[in-house]
């Protein structure tokens, strides 16, 4: 385990210390949960979207909604399926597939960090409230 000082804004230290006390924690297993899950794992993330999940973190709430419910244009999705289901495929309708297939990616790896993000801020499962609805 590595040590790392840090300086908090007073009114968050506060905070975090109610938090550890509330729930008769040390500081540390507070902290580091919440840090575990504001900081995203790059590993299997494409190089050219490890910024951009990174700085999600700093996006207000309503950007994170925008960002949680987008989904692939009804064109594209259907180009999708039938690019999928069509039996042969010429060398084109095969990248293009593969192009779309990447784009749905993008958008479920950018669905799922904002997702966390809108959880971790509102300090409740946010999926359960969504399924609920």
């Amino acid at each position: 385990m590595t040590t790392t000082t840090i300086n908090l804004p007073d009114a968050l230290a506060e905070r975090v210390g109610g938090v550890a006390r509330a729930v008769h924690r040390p500081l540390e297993e507070v902290l580091i949960p919440m840090l575990d899950g504001m900081v995203p794992s790059l590993d299997d993330v494409p190089e050219d979207m490890r910024a951009e999940l990174v700085e999600m973190t700093w996006r207000d709430d309503a950007r994170l909604m925008e960002a949680a419910d987008a989904t692939m244009p009804e064109e594209d999705q259907a180009r999708m399926v039938e690019l999928s289901t069509s039996g042969s495929s010429s060398p084109a309708e095969q990248e293009a597939l593969e192009d779309l297939r990447t784009d749905d990616g993008r958008i479920m790896l950018r669905k799922a960090r904002a997702t966390a993000l809108l959880s971790i801020r509102s300090g409740k499962r946010f999926l359960a409230d969504a399924d609920a609805a």
